[in-house]
């Protein structure tokens, strides 16, 4: 039996159960493990459909079983916050050594989110290492970074989640940063040669279609500006509904003009930021979604990064045309960052319209990761910083952007990787007193919702702290990895 499958192996099915809408969750799914082969199972379907008394959600339950998703965890006694994340990290923690359904094989344990997400996360991976840093389980952080260099070799990318649905995308490029963990953890350079070749292909994977473009075109993750310069968007190599969100997307496109709407949803995706008011030409309607006419600030501080290892990887082994080479694009890339995404008016990195030739109107918390790689001078660090002291840091931390749209990366939220970031940015260009205002209001809040609820949030409300946040296409999680990394990762960090 094969156990392994893709959505379009059986679509009439999964078509038919996702417009029936039949789970109230659509991964439910996207995530089904079958019974029974592939082919027998449509087969069936097909003689059984046109029956009179054909009942599809009995079908799908007599041929498929749950992948079961992570329930509340519920203890017996409210432990020390502290305490809870430490075991959270064992119960986080799952092994998939065969594809099974729609999930991949991994060589190596890992954690996972928590709630519906029970499957290997790209940019969450990350977060997560900060607090296992913290617990001191470096072998995790390094199966973590194993489990990444296997994706990249076997597929060419890290896949936004480890599922065969997530295939044409990726997420936020953080496996050069893990490696800068794991070397704070471990005062090893010899993790930036183990992974070279990785390092390499990853960068590949991102740069694809280069060569070919002219001045302000794009192609797939990279666009040349009118002027010459080279950027990268996010991008996803399907234009159709999501699996996992099928309904909510088909219903959205209805009222959609855009003839790529399927893919500019699926590139907001692969930032990890799905969704927000960042991505709509309008700022206020997912109809008007156009993720890829945008430059993105986050992605190309992201890739700047990947360069800037590259090079000091290629300087590790003699390789001096590499690291001429990568030197270079580093430079590059830092000099357009600047020219693109800084707006010395507004105070405040933000996304470049390609389309246009101009930035767009969102104010957003991405503009932490110049400081964040320490990109920015001290002016435009000081300018940053009044910014995010004005219009981002609020009682129970940074929000998102500085837009109400209902959308779940937008304000009133704040999220557990861009306090890290905010905390960090900060600390770096010397605003320690901003830098401990985002900790300790953001922490304060994880607190006062663990000890009302027993609960670490996926995303917390930074402006009503009393209550539990909202928006997005599902409730808020429980679990959560993230949340769970950067709160302690956060409480045992202090300015130097």
């Amino acid at each position: 039996m094969k156990d392994q499958f893709n959505i379009k192996d059986i679509y009439p099915i999964f078509e038919a159960v996702q417009k029936a809408q039949i789970f109230d969750d659509q991964k439910a799914m996207a995530d089904m493990i079958p019974l029974f082969p592939i082919s027998e199972i449509n087969d069936h379907y097909e003689n059984e459909k046109s029956n009179e008394n054909f009942n599809l959600k009995e079908f799908v339950l007599r041929n498929f079983k749950f992948d079961p998703a992570i329930s509340s965890i519920q203890r017996e006694e409210k432990l020390p916050i502290k305490q809870h994340i430490e075991k959270l990290w064992d119960e986080l923690t799952r092994t998939a050594f065969e594809d099974k359904g729609t999930l991949l094989k991994l060589p190596k344990p890992y954690i996972v989110p928590g709630g519906r997400f029970n499957e290997f996360f790209y940019w969450d991976s990350y977060f997560v290492m900060l607090g296992l840093q913290v617990s001191g389980r470096i072998e995790m952080m390094r199966n973590i970074v194993d489990n990444c260099a296997y994706l990249i070799h076997e597929f060419g990318f890290v896949p936004n989640a480890s599922r065969t649905y997530f295939l044409s995308r990726s997420q936020p490029p953080y496996f050069s940063l893990m490696l800068d963990l794991i070397f704070e953890s471990t005062n090893d350079e010899k993790i930036y040669t183990q992974y070279f070749e990785t390092l390499e292909k990853e960068y590949k994977f991102w740069m694809d279609g280069e060569e070919t473009l002219q001045n302000g075109q794009a192609c797939k993750r990279v666009l040349k500006t009118k002027n010459g310069d080279i950027l990268n968007r996010y991008y996803d190599d399907e234009n159709a509904p999501r699996p996992e969100s099928y309904m909510i997307d088909v219903e959205d496109a209805e009222t959609s003009t855009n003839p790529d709407f399927y893919r500019d949803i699926r590139a907001a995706c692969e930032s990890g930021w799905d969704f927000s008011s960042r991505w709509f030409a309008d700022g206020n309607s997912i109809q008007t979604i156009e993720t890829l006419n945008l430059a993105q600030v986050d992605l190309n501080c992201l890739l700047w990064h990947l360069e800037y290892t590259l090079a000091k990887a290629s300087e590790l082994q003699n390789f001096e045309d590499k690291k001429r080479d990568y030197s270079q694009k580093a430079e590059a890339r830092k000099k357009a960052i600047n020219q693109y995404f800084w707006n010395e008016e507004d105070k405040i990195y933000k996304d470049h319209n390609i389309k246009t030739g101009s930035q767009t109107l969102s104010e957003h918390i991405a503009t932490l990761y110049p400081l964040f790689l320490k990109l920015a001078n001290h002016d435009q660090g000081s300018a940053v910083s009044e910014t995010i002291n004005e219009k981002f840091l609020k009682k129970g931390g940074l929000i998102t952007t500085t837009r109400d749209s209902g959308q779940q990366w937008d304000s009133p939220n704040a999220w557990a990787p861009y306090q890290w970031l905010g905390y960090m940015a900060m600390k770096n260009y010397g605003f320690d007193d901003v830098a401990e205002n985002i900790k300790n209001n953001w922490c304060s809040n994880v607190e006062r919702i663990y000890n009302n609820t027993g609960k670490l949030m996926e995303k917390y409300n930074a402006i009503d702290t009393t209550s539990i946040a909202g928006g997005g296409e599902y409730p808020n999680q429980d679990g959560f990895g993230w949340t769970n990394g950067v709160y302690i990762k956060l409480k045992t960090t202090t300015i130097k």
